[in-house]
């Protein structure tokens, strides 16, 4: 009966979606200029994303990196001659944090340098720390308990071993013609359930890599920093050959949270048998931080629109990164592409009704920050759904935020309306492998804090090549994991679909607007929990 009851009002749209379609234009001359600009010679995306990555890689939010990358940013996109460029500030965030050095070795009983890294906000050692490590890995409060006062001043691992499966599939993959069927395909969603629409939930391979049992990682947490350990230590949530995965962050507005770090899986679990074989393990590690109270902020800059120059067309993605890599995949792609969107719409001087605004995001990784605190203040408080007066002048909004994967459609958020549009739209691009329009929601990403306030913001479905298994949050998401013709399609099709909107007589059509949201609570959200899920996308 359910699957009856989502056909029918489908059925009975059908004829109404094939009119619109036919109604629908779409200027083929301006698209095929489009493709020529962003597909040839001209392209500049892979700059974007070495300027992102290998100059002022990491851009973890708040960071030097960040800041840098964000200069770096507004003067490049002031030499394409786009409009109303300039850092936007949003907050209150907390300290930004720097990774100054970090070294890490086994002393005993072979010599071997340790693949490991620093969590996010972590103190620093306050020089060289060296010693014989303990395994604290307790199951209930009482063995935690046990504990007290042995710990000052040592070296604690609190993980135990990461069994590693041997991998028998392809790192990395395209979707096949019968995924992107099965992806097409409308399915009833439980809400909190649904995840990027990609393969598999990401972060299935192993959570935050944090404490055994039943005792929460606050709790452990909370007991360690009044220990005062020398340096904690916890597994990698993967493990392939030094791909690390880190956990979450620690408290971003204070300077004293125990020094800790991530180590790769491998790594790690060395060190744990030898223990368990009672042969005497001595590591030496050294972390250098620094903490400064720099200011977050959106990266804005504008083509202004002719006819209709007060209604709005936004594209974007996010800025920040982790600080394992550079920040490649997740998300210097997405950034480059709408760098590259408006680099392009600009220099072939294109006739645009509306004006097109490009937003660089803050503080995705910790919860959508930028984006939320700029959509409550220019558009709409979700908290009390009273739409501003800029919210009816919003034609659409247009995100990458899935890796280095080539666009294959379009997440329709639910917003079947739209459906006959993006239909006709996409027809250009059928030799470039898009194809698909899917009714599904897919979340953890910036779209959703337009989509939470009744804006129409859509998110592309893209191949997801090696994002989950190989460089998502890892030390392994760098430059040479962007695949260079795949970032060329993405920017001619998301620059082609910004053209569209700013072009079309009428506004993308919109959902009904949503019901007030409780608000929400402490600094975790949909893509970062710091406090203990899985990091976002």
């Amino acid at each position: 009966m359910k699957k009856l009851l989502l056909v029918a009002p489908l059925l009975f749209l059908a004829p109404l979606l094939s009119v619109a379609q036919q109604t629908e234009k779409v200027d083929l001359s301006t698209i095929h200029r489009i493709k020529e600009e962003a597909l040839g010679r001209n392209s500049k995306v892979m700059d974007h994303v070495f300027y992102l990555t290998d100059v002022n890689g990491p851009r973890l939010n708040n960071s030097k990196g960040y800041r840098a990358a964000g200069d770096w940013a507004v003067k490049r996109l002031k030499e394409y001659g786009l409009a109303n460029v300039h850092l936007e500030k949003w907050g209150p965030f907390g300290k930004g944090w720097n990774l100054e050095q970090y070294s890490g070795h086994m002393l005993e009983p072979m010599y071997q340098p340790i693949i490991a890294m620093p969590v996010a906000w972590t103190a620093g050692t306050e020089g060289v720390v060296s010693g014989n490590p303990i395994l604290v890995t307790p199951q209930t409060q009482a063995e935690l308990d046990a504990f007290k006062g042995k710990l000052a001043g040592k070296i604690v691992l609190i993980s135990p071993k990461r069994d590693l499966a041997m991998s028998t599939t392809p790192l990395g993959v395209r979707y096949s013609d019968a995924e992107l069927q099965e992806i097409e395909t409308a399915q009833i969603q439980i809400p909190g359930l649904f995840g990027r629409g990609g393969r598999g939930a990401p972060g299935a391979a192993g959570g935050r890599g944090g404490v055994a049992g039943g005792l929460t990682p606050q709790a452990v947490q909370t007991f360690l920093k009044a220990e005062k350990p020398a340096l904690i230590i916890q597994v990698s949530a993967r493990g392939d050959g030094g791909t690390l995965m880190g956990g979450g962050a620690q408290n971003r507005d204070v300077t004293d949270n125990p020094p800790t770090l991530v180590m790769a899986a491998e790594h790690y679990n060395r060190i744990v048998r030898l223990m368990e074989h009672e042969i005497p393990v001595k590591l030496q590690f050294e972390i250098k931080v620094s903490f400064d109270d720099a200011e977050p902020f959106n990266v804005i800059a504008e083509i202004p629109g002719n006819a209709k120059k007060d209604e709005l067309v936004m594209v974007g993605g996010h800025f920040d990164s982790w600080h394992y890599a550079t920040g490649a995949t997740d998300n210097a792609a997405g950034s480059a592409i709408a760098m590259e969107v408006m680099r392009t719409l600009k220099s072939l001087n294109l006739n645009m009704d509306r004006t097109v605004r490009m937003a660089l995001w803050g503080g995705e990784e910790q919860g959508l920050l930028g984006s939320r605190a700029y959509v409550k203040e220019h558009f709409a408080d979700p908290t009390v759904m009273k739409p501003t007066a800029e919210h009816e002048k919003v034609a659409g909004y247009w995100n990458i935020d899935n890796g280095t994967g080539k666009i294959r459609g379009i997440y329709l958020q639910g917003n079947e309306m739209c459906r006959p549009i993006f239909e006709k739209w996409l027809e250009p691009f059928k030799d470039l492998g898009a194809t698909t329009i899917t009714i599904r929601n897919t979340g953890g990403t910036d779209h959703q804090a337009f989509d939470a306030v009744g804006l129409p913001g859509f998110q592309f479905i893209q191949d997801t090549m090696d994002y989950e298994t190989r460089t998502h949050h890892t030390n392994m998401d760098t430059y040479d994991r962007i695949q260079a013709t795949d970032a060329m399609q993405m920017s001619a099709i998301e620059a082609s679909m910004v053209y569209l909107t700013a072009v079309r007589p009428e506004k993308l059509p919109r959902k009904p607007l949503p019901a007030p949201q409780a608000a929400r609570g402490g600094r975790g959200g949909a893509d970062g929990a710091p406090a203990g899920g899985r990091g976002g996308n």
